[in-house]
């Protein structure tokens, strides 16, 4: 398998974690609520917020897939790793951040990815 091949593997992974999470936010999932009260969103905030959450992450997802710029990799994740530790911030435990760690690296190491290639040609 080239390197090539593997980085598309790799976004393919992104893009279906953000389009899955984007769609279950467009759709305003209810058990997803209590993530935003963690962080000091009301109830009804968080229901109007989670749909614009569900749009960026389904963009986010789309741009990865298609041409993966450095800015939409860095914000996912940030906000994969993020949405990961508000769990156990919220009061679930430390396993929900721990089975959620391909969320976050696999676009930690797409970034690595894009700076060796960056490396590589300059």
């Amino acid at each position: 398998m080239t390197i090539k091949s593997l980085q598309y593997l790799i976004r393919l992974g992104v893009f279906l974690t953000f389009l899955g999470h984007g769609v279950f936010a467009l759709y305003t999932n209810p058990n997803w609520i209590k993530y935003l009260n963690t962080v000091g969103f009301d109830s009804e905030t968080a229901s109007k917020l989670m749909p614009v959450i569900g749009g960026i992450d389904i963009l986010v997802a789309i741009v990865i897939l298609l041409k993966p710029y450095k800015a939409f990799v860095i914000w996912a994740f940030i906000w994969a790793f993020s949405t990961a530790l508000i769990r156990p911030l919220s009061g679930e435990p430390i396993w929900a951040f721990i089975e959620r760690g391909s969320n976050w690296v696999l676009p930690l190491v797409l970034l690595i990815m894009l700076q060796k290639k960056n490396q590589k040609y300059n």
